[in-house]
């Protein structure tokens, strides 16, 4: 199992992130995950730079992890054709190290300009068609494309990798599993399901790469890293589509007043403890994920990449 670290564009800032990024590469960490938001998911956490800045950040700090978006939407906020140039540069910069993580988005980001929040269905549509867009483009030469959500006119992207990189689709249900499998390279869940892995690979997704994610609040005092956890991090535990549909920062706040301090200690390890990081780790091998990523919940990170040098990693590597 190889293990990376999830850098949260949510809860730090681009400086903070490049020192993480620092940290997690020199404690052994594999490979990095980092989000692509417009907003955080409240206001606790009080952040969200623009990622494909701190990419190139990334690609100036580290040598060897390799760094993948987790995930982006290029379907709405910013046309598909544009993502393609994102991506072509980042890759090109971190040569063989870049992965581009799609996925088909939340209303908190992708509303913003005013349009109307489509269907799931729609928005898998839309995501498949973004997908195919974005390879044609990196085919290189001048392109042409008419479609139902998007239209591209005499486009050529200049700056390519050697080898496009791999783009990685995220799926918490069954029809955008089949997508993943459909189009993509490899499949993003952040639960460890082994019924949408087994439909992921049934599907064609064979032995492409399946990623996980979990996030801990590593610390000494149990009490005070379930706090923290419940202050940053309570739209972990909402339930259902709430997380798809909900528009603003604001929104997510009055419904993770409905969330205990116990119910994120139910999703969110907390405290001193390692054997809830492990058994997550365990689950996520038992189902058949390839790669598992996780991310510090709060401030406590030195702390959290030293314990995880010597122990975690040296123990699942």
């Amino acid at each position: 199992m190889k293990i990376g670290y999830f850098l949260s564009s949510e809860e730090w800032g681009p400086g903070e992130q490049l020192e993480q990024a620092r940290m997690a590469e020199a404690a052994g960490f594999e490979a990095l995950w980092i989000s692509d938001h417009y907003h955080p998911w409240n206001d606790e956490q009080g952040n969200s730079p623009f990622v494909w800045s701190v990419i190139g950040g990334l690609s100036q700090v580290t040598s060897r992890a390799r760094v993948g978006t987790a995930v982006t939407c290029p379907t709405m906020r910013i046309h598909p054709a544009v993502m393609a140039q994102a991506a072509a540069t980042s890759a090109v910069m971190l040569p063989g190290r870049f992965e581009f993580g799609v996925g088909s988005g939340e209303a908190l980001n992708e509303h913003i300009f005013g349009d109307a929040w489509p269907s799931a269905d729609v928005r898998l549509e839309m995501l498949e068609e973004a997908i195919e867009v974005i390879r044609l483009l990196w085919e290189g030469d001048t392109k042409d494309h008419e479609g139902r959500h998007y239209v591209v006119e005499n486009a050529r992207i200049y700056t390519l990798p050697d080898e496009p990189p791999p783009i990685l689709v995220s799926g918490f249900g069954p029809k955008a599993t089949r997508l993943a499998a459909r189009a993509g390279d490899g499949y993003i869940n952040v639960s460890p399901n082994a019924e949408l892995l087994d439909l992921f690979r049934s599907s064609g997704g064979g032995d492409k790469p399946a990623h996980g994610a979990y996030k801990v609040c590593y610390g000494q005092d149990e009490a005070e890293c379930r706090k923290m956890a419940h202050r940053l991090w309570p739209n972990d535990a909402l339930p259902g589509e709430l997380g798809m549909i909900l528009p603003t920062p604001a929104h997510f706040e009055q419904a993770a007043e409905l969330v205990t301090e116990e119910m994120i200690a139910e999703v969110i390890p907390c405290g001193p403890d390692l054997e809830p990081h492990r058994e997550t780790i365990r689950q996520y091998a038992e189902a058949g994920y390839d790669e598992v990523y996780v991310q510090q919940v709060g401030p406590n990170q030195k702390e959290f990449f030293d314990l995880y040098e010597k122990e975690m990693l040296p123990e699942f590597r």
